[in-house]
């Protein structure tokens, strides 16, 4: 966690202190995340400051050694590292300066345009999904094994269920069973975004136009994102997304992704809930797009 207020003035003085070529441009609040904040750096630039995590400082890191040789084969613009900011005595924490990615999130302003939207996510997805080095970043729990994280469905299914919010967890539950049941990958591991929620995919005119936030960029199963298709795309989208994305999935990985879409969205369920009612961490933009990702998910089951 990080107790100094970050403020525009506190910007401005960082970059300053480390980037002085870069001072003259104006500064203003982008966004605030789970783990960082974003402030406008002129009209192509961005400071992104951890704010909310200790693990951000690492993830911030990552970015930094990985995210400038992945982006050149990426067909959708990323936000790119081009400086680095050290820990100092105003801001104990790394921070970076990377490139600015125009758009609106995605759980404000959903995808509508299902053949162009289908297209763009499977061409992102080909591009990224290659083979990773041995040194590749490990994941925070995210493109391993589905089973694992059975414990933390069936608690967050009773959650969503007793709010209210599952209309019928019989059919989400058989979405799961049948993922968890699914042969595991056993292909290398690939490169992953491992956060493809709605928030962190930009759209402009109701098709994809940017993905952010990388910090849980690891190697896995491509199943944890090819989840994404049911979290973001519209409603029969699949065919279009399929016929795109290569090499074309088998089975049993399009049965873990589903298991994969249908935890993401029980945690969108809970997270859009809770901002609906003011707790804290609650972001009620998250609840539309994940009740949406559950009609589709337990409609394709049947």
């Amino acid at each position: 966690m990080t107790d100094i207020e970050i403020t525009a003035e506190l910007v401005e003085d960082l970059v300053r202190d480390q980037h002085p070529d870069l001072a003259d441009r104006p500064i203003r609040l982008g966004a605030r995340g789970w783990d960082n904040q974003l402030w406008r750096l002129g009209d192509d630039l961005a400071v992104r400051l951890p704010w909310a995590t200790g693990s951000a400082d690492a993830l911030l890191r990552k970015e930094f050694t990985w995210l400038p040789t992945l982006a050149p084969r990426l067909p959708l613009p990323i936000p790119v590292p081009r400086r680095f900011g050290e820990p100092s005595e105003r801001f104990p924490r790394p921070w970076l300066v990377t490139t600015w990615v125009p758009g609106t999130p995605a759980d404000r302003a959903p995808l509508t345009r299902t053949s162009e939207a289908a297209a763009s996510l499977a061409a992102f997805l080909t591009a990224l999904h290659r083979p990773a080095p041995s040194d590749a970043p490990a994941g925070r729990n995210r493109g391993g094994p589905l089973a694992d994280h059975t414990g933390q469905f069936a608690a967050g299914l009773t959650a969503a269920t007793e709010r209210g919010l599952i209309p019928d967890p019989d059919a989400v539950r058989a979405v799961w069973d049948d993922a968890v049941t699914a042969p595991r990958w056993t292909g290398p591991a690939l490169w992953l975004h491992a956060d493809l929620h709605p928030a962190n995919v930009l759209t402009a005119e109701g098709t994809l136009c940017g993905v952010v936030d990388f910090g849980d960029l690891c190697a896995g199963d491509p199943a944890y994102d090819l989840a994404a298709m049911w979290l973001l795309l519209p409603d029969h989208a699949g065919d279009h997304f399929h016929a795109d994305y290569r090499p074309a999935p088998d089975t049993a990985t399009l049965r873990r992704a589903r298991g994969w879409a249908m935890a993401r969205a029980l945690g969108g369920l809970l997270i859009g809930d809770a901002g609906v009612h003011g707790r804290p961490g609650g972001k009620p933009t998250w609840g539309p797009p994940a009740h949406a990702a559950l009609r589709r998910l337990t409609a394709t089951h049947r």
